[in-house]
């Protein structure tokens, strides 16, 4: 009898010690920047705060996943693959099981997602303009003719190009601290950065000191500002956290965008911008096509019910595809010449 009881504790013990360090109910991966790191730990407490079940330490683990973007800092985006360079690899983690949800950056995230996802949360936005930042002049047309920009996006390039076209945009990539540290050390007289992620990374003073460009002088990218949130389909559970944590206005203006991206066919290899915005139930949006110089641009504005969202993204690019009619494959064919310009003087400089 003593023996039977002894085995019955045991039994006892051993399911207290399992049960103690049982997974997490919700694992998030994200990638390792500080930025990325923020929005992660921001959806962790967002989950905290709603559920108490997840406000419980240990209850959510947020695992970092190091991204092909990530790993390659030398080469501008367009050369290496454009979209879905930040995402593959959380795309594989989520469809493995080995994490729950994926906290995105929506800027980085394509139109088309993994069969076996989807993608039904996002956060509130944040302002979505780009900020200038110099340590000489105090605005982008304070800069005087010949200055270098550093800066990886086309987007942007393509913007300052339009409006300067003695500029030099180099590439210029790494996480925020990086490029501040660079313009710190005259490596490049400026840059453009998204306000969205110093404010989230809580850079107050780089900020104060900083011009905040508006959407007439620097449209910001499609989904810029705004954090996604993607999960496994039919994970019901996951669902249900993530249904509460989804700001309506701010998924419904960034559907609009990724719909207008979605019919251009955009990807990092043609500079494309993007942004909408509901005031008072209505959806405003703009959107723009360029080539990598500047030299021919194609704007265009709609305006309607925020329930049209996605068909007034749409209607936006075919207008754009009318406007450009048989030169629209032009504008990507652009940034082809342009990086084959470059590979050949980077070949000529290295044979030197």
């Amino acid at each position: 009898m003593v023996f039977k009881v002894s085995l019955f504790i045991l039994f006892i013990t051993i399911t207290i010690v399992r049960g103690s360090s049982t997974k997490p109910l919700v694992t998030i991966g994200t990638r390792g920047s500080p930025l990325a790191l923020a929005q992660a730990y921001e959806t962790k407490r967002l989950l905290g705060l709603h559920f108490p079940e997840l406000s419980v330490e240990g209850s959510v683990e947020i695992r970092k996943i190091m991204t092909k973007g990530d790993s390659i800092l030398n080469q501008a985006l367009s050369e290496i693959g454009g979209k879905g360079l930040f995402t593959k690899e959380l795309d594989v983690a989520l469809l493995d099981n080995s994490v729950d949800i994926c906290v995105h950056s929506m800027k980085d995230v394509p139109t088309w997602l993994p069969d076996g996802t989807i993608l039904p949360c996002m956060l509130e936005r944040e302002e979505t303009n780009d900020v200038f930042i110099c340590k000489k002049y105090k605005t982008l047309k304070d800069l005087p003719n010949n200055s270098v920009i550093g800066s990886a996006s086309l987007r942007r390039q393509a913007q300052l190009l339009a409006v300067n076209p003695t500029l030099q945009v180099v590439n210029f990539r790494g996480n925020v601290q990086t490029r501040l540290k660079k313009i710190e050390n005259e490596v490049v007289d400026a840059t453009l950065l998204a306000l969205a992620g110093l404010k989230r990374l809580g850079m107050s003073e780089v900020i104060a000191n900083a011009q905040t460009i508006g959407w007439e002088e620097m449209l910001p990218a499609v989904a810029q500002g705004a954090i996604g949130i993607q999960c496994r389909s039919g994970d019901s559970r996951i669902e249900h956290y993530l249904s509460v944590l989804n700001h309506v206005n701010t998924k419904t203006a960034v559907d609009s965008e990724r719909s207008f991206l979605a019919e251009l066919d955009g990807n990092c290899r043609t500079p494309i911008a993007g942004q909408a915005k509901i005031v008072d139930g209505r959806l405003l949006f703009e959107g723009l096509i360029s080539k990598p110089d500047g030299s021919e641009m194609i704007r265009v504005k709609r305006e309607g019910s925020s329930s049209d969202a996605v068909a007034l993204g749409r209607d936006a690019a075919l207008e754009i595809k009318a406007i450009a009619g048989a030169k629209f494959h032009e504008y990507g064919e652009a940034v082809q010449v342009l990086q084959a310009e470059a590979a050949a003087a980077k070949a000529a400089a290295a044979s030197a």
